[in-house]
Order: structure tokens, then C-alpha cells, then sequence
């Protein structure tokens, strides 16, 4: 019995000391959320007048090429964001479950997929599967910066750029997190390149856009103005796309640290209670010893008289 209570107390030890810790991992995910957050803010007014620039510049212009679907695509490349860490819930596997999801269906299309990856979880989910990967990068999902997507955006944009035959691609897919809120996160696939223009009512874009478009004046013409902006509306995408996953990544971790740690808590009291039990039951398991060892030493003495 002495035993059974000795490996309670132990488990109650080691289980309020992983409480602590997943309890700090909680606090300093929160505060790593509210950081993840202004940036993705901070983002947000280029990356909504940038979306504004080339709505309006591919409203003028129809046949540029990275606005016109090749007749018959047969290369696709897939960039997928997941993160360096663990210890996120299920923030990497989500991506990875949309990431084959989407690769199903452009094979089923008889498109070949050229994955690119982004963070350390995904380069090893593929290399243990020994799935190929067309590049990789990882060590800064948590701060993502321009530069990261400028890297990201240029080999993407030189794959895009070259001919089928060379080695290019036809379609870019970016598959992400959005945050939605501190609560939800939400796996997503957005195609990047070649540019969904749909044909709507002026009314109606602006609407979408959040107002009237602006008039602007193309120097030296709006086919080379949209050649110089669209690259970098494809990086700003990229750029966005990882901070966006940045802060639910964080959110993601938050919430399964406050779980792990409200679930150690839990066992901590179930264990206590069972550790209770063994010692209530060891000291009437003694107090029966004594008990019957003075009614032993009473018996003996009366048979003595």
C-alpha cells in the first residue's frame, strides 16, 4: 500500500510541474498573439490599396499573361504554409490535410504538382513520406518578414514566368491559415497566379473593394505598369498569407496549452483524490494491525491468569 501512495505522489508531482509548464507556454503564446496581430494589421492598408491598384489595372487590360489561363494547364505549383514548432493543436495538419486535398483534385485535373514548402513540421511530414519538394524554407513562420516573402514570391514568380516545356508552371495555389479570431483558424486555399478576374459591374467591384475605384493615369502604358505591380501583388499576398498564419499559429498553440494545462490540473485532482483513498485505506489497514494486536496481547494475557 505504502507503494501504490509513493507512485501517486510522484504522479501528482510530475503532473503540476508539466502543468506550470504548459501554463507559461499559455502566457507567452498570448502575448506572442498580440504582436502576430499588429503585424498582420500593420499589413493590412497596403495589401488592400495594392488589391485595389490591379483590380483597377485589370479592368483595362484583358490579355496580359498573368491574368489569361493557359488552354490546357498541366503544371501546377502548391505553396504551403505550416510552422516550425509544435505543440500547436492541429494548426500543421489542417494545412497538410487541405494541401493533399487540393493536390488530389489538380491531379485528378492531370495537372503535375510542385510543392513548395514553408516551415520545418511540413518539410518533415513530405521527407518522412518521401514526397518530393521543389524548395523548402523554415526558422521563420513565427516572425515572417517582407524579405522571407520576396524570397518565397521570386522563385515562385520565376516558375511562373518560364515555359511549361523548361520546367514553369501554369497555376500558383497558396494553401495557409487564416486567423479569423482567437477562437477559430481556418485551413484555405486561394489561387494566386493566374488572376481570377471576373466579369461584374463597375458598382459592384468598387463595392467589393470598399469604395470607388481610383482613376489612375499609366505611364508609359497600363500592360507595363501591371507587369512591375503584379510581382509585387504576389509577394504582398505571400507576405500576408504568413503573417496571417503567424498569429494562428499562436492562437492555435494558446489554446492547446490552455488545454494540456486544465487537463493536467484535472489528473492533479483525480490523483490527489486516489492518493487520499490509499492513505485513508493504509492508516485503517494499520489501525486494524494494532487493533489486532492488542486484542492478540489481551487474549495471551487472560490465558496466562
Amino acid at each position: 500500500m505504502g507503494a501504490q501512495l509513493r507512485v501517486y505522489r510522484r504522479r501528482i508531482r510530475s503532473t503540476k510541474s508539466m502543468a506550470k509548464i504548459t501554463r507559461a507556454m499559455e502566457l507567452i503564446a498570448t502575448t506572442r498573439i498580440t504582436k502576430a496581430q499588429r503585424a498582420a494589421e500593420a499589413a493590412g492598408p497596403y495589401a488592400r490599396e495594392i488589391t485595389r491598384a490591379v483590380s483597377a489595372l485589370a479592368s483595362r487590360v484583358t490579355d496580359h499573361p498573368l491574368l489569361t489561363e493557359a488552354e490546357n494547364p498541366t503544371r501546377a505549383a502548391v505553396l504551403v504554409i505550416t510552422s516550425d514548432k509544435g505543440l500547436a493543436g492541429a494548426f500543421s495538419s489542417n494545412v497538410l490535410k487541405e494541401a493533399d486535398s487540393l493536390t488530389q483534385l489538380l491531379r485528378e485535373q492531370g495537372k503535375e504538382v510542385l510543392t513548395y514548402m514553408v516551415g520545418r513540421k511540413g518539410v518533415g511530414f513530405y521527407k518522412f513520406r518521401d514526397r518530393p519538394l521543389e524548395a523548402q524554407w523554415d526558422g521563420f513562420t513565427e516572425r515572417p518578414t517582407y524579405a522571407h516573402a520576396q524570397e518565397i514570391g521570386s522563385a515562385l514568380m520565376e516558375k511562373f514566368s518560364a515555359d511549361t516545356a523548361e520546367g514553369g508552371v501554369d497555376e500558383i495555389h497558396v494553401v495557409s491559415t487564416e486567423f479569423v479570431s482567437m477562437l477559430t483558424q481556418r485551413a484555405g486555399t486561394v489561387r494566386a497566379l493566374p488572376l481570377e478576374v471576373e466579369e461584374v459591374e463597375r458598382s459592384e467591384l468598387e463595392s467589393s473593394q470598399g469604395g470607388p475605384l481610383p482613376l489612375y493615369e499609366f505611364e508609359p502604358s497600363a500592360e507595363e505598369a501591371l507587369d512591375r505591380l503584379l510581382p509585387q501583388y504576389v509577394t504582398n499576398r505571400i507576405y500576408f498569407a504568413l503573417l496571417e498564419s503567424a498569429a494562428s499559429q499562436q492562437a492555435s498553440r494558446r489554446a492547446a496549452m490552455k488545454a494540456a494545462t486544465d487537463n493536467a490540473e484535472e489528473l492533479a485532482k483525480n490523483l490527489t483524490r486516489l492518493a487520499n483513498q490509499a492513505r485513508q485505506a493504509e492508516i485503517t489497514n494499520e489501525l486494524s494491525e494494532i487493533v489486532g494486536g492488542a486484542d492478540a496481547l489481551a487474549a495471551a494475557s487472560a490465558g496466562s491468569e
